[in-house]
Protein backbone atom coordinates (compact mmCIF):
# COMPACT_ATOMS: atom_id res chain seq x y z
CA UNK A 1 0.00 0.00 0.00
CA UNK A 2 1.61 3.46 -0.94
CA UNK A 3 0.60 4.47 2.91
CA UNK A 4 3.20 2.44 4.20
CA UNK A 5 6.01 3.66 1.85
CA UNK A 6 8.90 4.18 4.07
CA UNK A 7 10.72 7.36 3.89
CA UNK A 8 13.53 5.92 2.12
CA UNK A 9 10.78 5.01 -1.08
CA UNK A 10 9.50 9.00 -0.86
CA UNK A 11 13.09 10.52 -0.31
CA UNK A 12 14.45 8.19 -3.71
CA UNK A 13 11.87 9.15 -5.86
CA UNK A 14 13.06 11.07 -9.56
CA UNK A 15 11.18 13.29 -11.19
CA UNK A 16 9.51 11.48 -14.32
CA UNK A 17 6.82 13.41 -16.25
CA UNK A 18 5.83 11.43 -19.28
CA UNK A 19 2.64 10.22 -20.08
CA UNK A 20 2.51 6.86 -17.44
CA UNK A 21 0.18 4.17 -15.90
CA UNK A 22 -0.42 4.59 -12.55
CA UNK A 23 -0.24 8.36 -12.17
CA UNK A 24 -0.80 9.92 -8.67
CA UNK A 25 -3.86 12.30 -9.02
CA UNK A 26 -7.75 11.88 -9.81
CA UNK A 27 -8.33 15.44 -9.91
CA UNK A 28 -11.65 17.24 -10.99
CA UNK A 29 -10.27 20.11 -13.45
CA UNK A 30 -12.99 22.11 -14.72
CA UNK A 31 -12.08 26.03 -16.20
CA UNK A 32 -15.56 28.65 -16.11
CA UNK A 33 -15.81 31.47 -18.38
CA UNK A 34 -19.07 32.46 -17.07
CA UNK A 35 -17.65 35.94 -16.14
CA UNK A 36 -16.12 36.60 -19.22
CA UNK A 37 -17.95 38.28 -22.18
CA UNK A 38 -17.49 36.95 -25.67
CA UNK A 39 -19.54 34.23 -27.46
CA UNK A 40 -15.78 32.40 -27.81
CA UNK A 41 -16.00 29.91 -25.40
CA UNK A 42 -13.27 27.55 -27.28
CA UNK A 43 -10.36 28.30 -25.95
CA UNK A 44 -11.36 27.64 -22.27
CA UNK A 45 -12.62 24.50 -23.47
CA UNK A 46 -9.20 23.80 -24.53
CA UNK A 47 -7.85 24.82 -21.38
CA UNK A 48 -9.71 23.10 -19.64
CA UNK A 49 -9.09 19.96 -21.87
CA UNK A 50 -5.33 20.56 -21.56
CA UNK A 51 -4.89 21.06 -17.80
CA UNK A 52 -7.12 17.83 -17.07
CA UNK A 53 -5.01 16.03 -19.22
CA UNK A 54 -1.52 17.25 -17.85
CA UNK A 55 -3.00 17.29 -13.99
CA UNK A 56 -4.92 13.73 -14.54
CA UNK A 57 -2.12 11.95 -17.24
CA UNK A 58 0.84 13.29 -15.84
CA UNK A 59 3.35 11.08 -14.05
CA UNK A 60 4.82 13.61 -10.67
CA UNK A 61 6.69 10.68 -9.30
CA UNK A 62 7.97 7.10 -9.96
CA UNK A 63 6.14 5.39 -7.19
CA UNK A 64 3.19 3.49 -8.56
CA UNK A 65 -0.48 4.12 -7.13
CA UNK A 66 -3.15 1.68 -7.79
CA UNK A 67 -6.24 3.10 -9.03
CA UNK A 68 -8.04 3.15 -5.77
CA UNK A 69 -4.99 4.67 -3.90
CA UNK A 70 -4.94 8.08 -6.22
CA UNK A 71 -5.31 11.30 -4.47
CA UNK A 72 -8.61 13.03 -4.73
CA UNK A 73 -8.79 16.26 -5.23
CA UNK A 74 -10.44 19.52 -7.57
CA UNK A 75 -9.20 22.17 -8.79
CA UNK A 76 -11.85 25.01 -10.40
CA UNK A 77 -10.17 27.79 -12.68
CA UNK A 78 -12.69 31.03 -12.37
CA UNK A 79 -11.86 33.06 -15.45
CA UNK A 80 -12.00 36.96 -14.34
CA UNK A 81 -10.49 38.46 -17.50
CA UNK A 82 -8.84 38.06 -20.72
CA UNK A 83 -6.56 40.17 -22.43
CA UNK A 84 -4.86 38.80 -25.74
CA UNK A 85 -3.59 36.01 -24.49
CA UNK A 86 -3.61 36.73 -20.47
CA UNK A 87 -6.05 35.68 -18.99
CA UNK A 88 -7.16 36.45 -15.09
CA UNK A 89 -8.66 34.12 -12.96
CA UNK A 90 -9.10 32.70 -9.63
CA UNK A 91 -8.30 29.37 -8.72
CA UNK A 92 -10.38 27.02 -6.33
CA UNK A 93 -8.19 24.11 -4.62
CA UNK A 94 -9.45 21.22 -2.62
CA UNK A 95 -7.91 18.34 -1.41
CA UNK A 96 -9.84 14.95 0.52
CA UNK A 97 -8.75 11.97 2.07
CA UNK A 98 -10.68 8.71 2.89
CA UNK A 99 -10.94 7.71 6.34
CA UNK A 100 -10.19 4.26 6.89
CA UNK A 101 -12.82 1.70 7.33
CA UNK A 102 -15.85 4.40 6.12
CA UNK A 103 -17.41 6.32 3.59
CA UNK A 104 -16.05 9.05 4.46
CA UNK A 105 -13.53 11.81 3.29
CA UNK A 106 -12.33 14.64 5.06
CA UNK A 107 -11.19 17.60 4.05
CA UNK A 108 -7.31 18.57 4.16
CA UNK A 109 -6.68 21.82 2.14
CA UNK A 110 -9.59 24.09 0.83
CA UNK A 111 -8.21 27.34 -0.66
CA UNK A 112 -9.07 30.09 -3.28
CA UNK A 113 -5.73 31.41 -4.80
CA UNK A 114 -7.29 34.62 -6.17
CA UNK A 115 -3.65 36.07 -8.19
CA UNK A 116 -3.88 33.73 -10.92
CA UNK A 117 -2.32 35.05 -13.97
CA UNK A 118 -1.09 33.21 -16.92
CA UNK A 119 -0.64 33.54 -20.61
CA UNK A 120 -2.49 30.92 -22.64
CA UNK A 121 -2.62 30.23 -26.85
CA UNK A 122 -4.88 27.52 -28.28
CA UNK A 123 -2.83 24.42 -28.43
CA UNK A 124 0.22 25.34 -26.18
CA UNK A 125 1.39 22.33 -25.08
CA UNK A 126 1.82 22.48 -21.08
CA UNK A 127 5.51 22.07 -20.42
CA UNK A 128 6.59 21.85 -16.68
CA UNK A 129 10.20 21.40 -14.87
CA UNK A 130 9.96 21.94 -10.98
CA UNK A 131 13.59 22.95 -11.18
CA UNK A 132 12.44 25.76 -13.63
CA UNK A 133 10.31 28.20 -14.44
CA UNK A 134 8.33 27.83 -18.05
CA UNK A 135 5.00 29.62 -17.32
CA UNK A 136 2.90 30.40 -14.56
CA UNK A 137 0.04 28.37 -15.40
CA UNK A 138 2.21 25.14 -15.24
CA UNK A 139 4.36 26.56 -12.56
CA UNK A 140 1.23 27.16 -10.36
CA UNK A 141 -0.46 24.24 -10.93
CA UNK A 142 2.54 21.90 -10.64
CA UNK A 143 3.16 23.50 -7.17
CA UNK A 144 -0.72 22.87 -6.18
CA UNK A 145 -0.15 18.98 -7.33
CA UNK A 146 2.87 18.85 -5.34
CA UNK A 147 1.87 20.35 -1.75
CA UNK A 148 -1.31 18.22 -3.05
CA UNK A 149 0.98 15.22 -2.48
CA UNK A 150 2.62 16.32 0.41
CA UNK A 151 -0.38 16.85 2.45
CA UNK A 152 -1.31 13.10 1.50
CA UNK A 153 1.40 11.24 2.70
CA UNK A 154 1.73 13.83 5.84
CA UNK A 155 -1.17 12.25 6.68
CA UNK A 156 0.00 8.90 6.45
CA UNK A 157 3.85 8.84 7.83
CA UNK A 158 5.00 11.82 10.02
CA UNK A 159 6.70 13.95 7.81
CA UNK A 160 5.99 11.69 5.02
CA UNK A 161 5.49 14.50 2.62
CA UNK A 162 8.84 16.02 3.04
CA UNK A 163 10.00 15.17 -0.72
CA UNK A 164 6.92 16.96 -2.24
CA UNK A 165 7.26 20.07 -0.26
CA UNK A 166 10.63 20.23 -1.02
CA UNK A 167 9.78 20.36 -4.48
CA UNK A 168 6.95 22.58 -3.84
CA UNK A 169 9.09 24.87 -2.37
CA UNK A 170 11.80 25.10 -5.42
CA UNK A 171 9.12 25.35 -7.66
CA UNK A 172 8.00 28.77 -5.39
CA UNK A 173 11.64 30.01 -5.46
CA UNK A 174 12.34 29.35 -9.59
CA UNK A 175 8.82 31.93 -10.28
CA UNK A 176 10.01 35.40 -10.71
CA UNK A 177 9.36 38.48 -8.02
CA UNK A 178 7.20 40.24 -9.82
CA UNK A 179 8.29 44.08 -8.52
CA UNK A 180 6.02 46.33 -7.12
CA UNK A 181 2.98 43.86 -6.89
CA UNK A 182 2.11 40.25 -5.57
CA UNK A 183 1.47 37.66 -8.36
CA UNK A 184 1.16 35.07 -5.74
CA UNK A 185 4.98 34.06 -5.64
CA UNK A 186 6.07 36.94 -3.11
CA UNK A 187 8.30 36.05 -0.65
CA UNK A 188 7.19 38.51 1.51
CA UNK A 189 3.53 38.74 1.06
CA UNK A 190 2.31 36.73 3.83
CA UNK A 191 -1.08 35.30 2.22
CA UNK A 192 0.46 33.87 -0.96
CA UNK A 193 1.80 29.82 -2.55
CA UNK A 194 5.19 31.35 -0.97
CA UNK A 195 4.20 31.67 2.50
CA UNK A 196 2.06 28.70 2.26
CA UNK A 197 5.23 26.38 1.75
CA UNK A 198 7.61 28.00 3.86
CA UNK A 199 5.26 28.18 6.79
CA UNK A 200 5.40 23.73 5.71
CA UNK A 201 8.89 23.52 5.86
CA UNK A 202 9.21 25.89 8.75
CA UNK A 203 11.31 23.80 10.98
CA UNK A 204 9.87 26.47 14.20
CA UNK A 205 6.03 25.53 12.90
CA UNK A 206 7.01 21.49 12.80
CA UNK A 207 4.16 20.77 15.26
CA UNK A 208 1.39 21.57 12.24
CA UNK A 209 3.27 18.35 10.55
CA UNK A 210 2.81 16.33 13.67
CA UNK A 211 -0.76 17.55 13.90
CA UNK A 212 -1.41 16.26 10.09
CA UNK A 213 0.01 12.94 11.00
CA UNK A 214 -1.96 12.59 14.55
CA UNK A 215 -4.95 13.90 13.39
CA UNK A 216 -5.43 11.67 10.44
CA UNK A 217 -3.88 8.82 10.85
CA UNK A 218 -4.17 8.17 15.08
CA UNK A 219 -7.66 9.94 14.98
CA UNK A 220 -10.08 9.73 12.40
CA UNK A 221 -8.43 7.12 11.12
CA UNK A 222 -9.61 4.80 14.52
CA UNK A 223 -12.59 6.58 14.93
CA UNK A 224 -14.64 3.48 13.08
CA UNK A 225 -13.84 1.20 15.67
CA UNK A 226 -13.17 3.28 18.37
CA UNK A 227 -14.51 6.73 18.40
CA UNK A 228 -14.06 7.98 22.08
CA UNK A 229 -10.34 7.07 21.36
CA UNK A 230 -10.14 8.76 18.28
CA UNK A 231 -11.48 12.03 19.83
CA UNK A 232 -8.77 11.85 22.47
CA UNK A 233 -6.18 11.42 19.87
CA UNK A 234 -7.43 14.22 18.23
CA UNK A 235 -7.68 16.39 21.36
CA UNK A 236 -3.49 16.28 21.55
CA UNK A 237 -3.48 16.85 18.13
CA UNK A 238 -5.31 19.83 18.18
CA UNK A 239 -2.98 21.18 20.91
CA UNK A 240 0.00 21.00 17.97
CA UNK A 241 -2.50 23.80 16.60
CA UNK A 242 -2.39 25.85 20.00
CA UNK A 243 1.45 25.48 20.20
CA UNK A 244 1.87 27.43 16.90
CA UNK A 245 -1.06 29.63 17.87
CA UNK A 246 0.95 30.67 20.97
CA UNK A 247 4.09 30.94 18.87
CA UNK A 248 2.71 32.97 15.86
CA UNK A 249 -0.80 33.23 15.44
CA UNK A 250 -0.39 35.06 12.04
CA UNK A 251 1.07 32.01 11.05
CA UNK A 252 -0.83 31.64 7.21
CA UNK A 253 -0.84 27.96 7.21
CA UNK A 254 -2.13 27.29 10.47
CA UNK A 255 -5.27 29.84 9.65
CA UNK A 256 -5.58 27.14 6.49
CA UNK A 257 -5.92 24.11 8.93
CA UNK A 258 -8.03 25.69 10.89
CA UNK A 259 -10.65 26.78 8.11
CA UNK A 260 -9.92 23.66 6.44
CA UNK A 261 -11.37 21.08 9.25
CA UNK A 262 -13.51 23.74 11.28
CA UNK A 263 -16.81 22.37 10.65
CA UNK A 264 -15.01 18.93 11.23
CA UNK A 265 -14.11 19.30 14.23
CA UNK A 266 -17.13 20.52 15.42
CA UNK A 267 -19.07 18.00 14.35
CA UNK A 268 -16.52 15.31 15.99
CA UNK A 269 -16.77 16.98 19.60
CA UNK A 270 -20.59 16.99 19.09
CA UNK A 271 -20.79 13.51 20.37
CA UNK A 272 -18.70 11.98 23.11
CA UNK A 273 -17.66 12.39 26.45
CA UNK A 274 -18.34 16.04 27.98
CA UNK A 275 -15.44 16.42 29.29
CA UNK A 276 -13.20 15.74 26.32
CA UNK A 277 -15.11 17.71 24.28
CA UNK A 278 -14.90 21.01 26.48
CA UNK A 279 -11.20 20.60 26.20
CA UNK A 280 -11.51 21.01 22.56
CA UNK A 281 -13.68 23.90 22.56
CA UNK A 282 -11.74 25.68 24.64
CA UNK A 283 -8.71 25.16 22.50
CA UNK A 284 -10.47 26.15 19.16
CA UNK A 285 -11.62 29.08 20.94
CA UNK A 286 -8.28 30.20 22.03
CA UNK A 287 -6.94 29.96 18.17
CA UNK A 288 -10.44 30.77 16.35
CA UNK A 289 -11.50 33.28 18.73
CA UNK A 290 -14.20 34.49 15.75
CA UNK A 291 -15.77 31.29 15.88
CA UNK A 292 -16.32 30.96 19.76
CA UNK A 293 -20.21 30.82 19.46
CA UNK A 294 -19.97 27.67 17.27
CA UNK A 295 -17.54 25.78 19.75
CA UNK A 296 -19.81 26.94 22.61
CA UNK A 297 -22.90 25.15 20.65
CA UNK A 298 -21.19 21.87 19.91
CA UNK A 299 -21.08 21.53 23.80
CA UNK A 300 -25.07 21.81 23.96
CA UNK A 301 -25.88 18.74 23.72
CA UNK A 302 -24.35 17.13 27.04
CA UNK A 303 -23.88 13.69 26.05
CA UNK A 304 -21.59 11.74 28.29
Amino acid sequence: MKKALTLFLVFSCMMCFGLLQAQELQCDVRVNSNKVQGSDKTIYQNLQTSLYEFVNNTKFTEINFRQAEKIECSMLIDVTGREGDYITAEVSLALRRPVYKSNYSTPMFNYIDRKFVFEYTEGQTLDFNPNTYISNLTSTIGFYVYLFLGLDFDSFSLNGGDYFFEIAETIANAAPQEAGGDNGWSSTGRQNRHAIISDINNPSYAPLRQFLYDYHRNGLDVMAEHPDQGRENILSALANLQAVYERNSMCYFLQLIIESKRDEIIQIYSEGELKIRTEAANIMKAIDPSQSSRYDAMLQNQGM
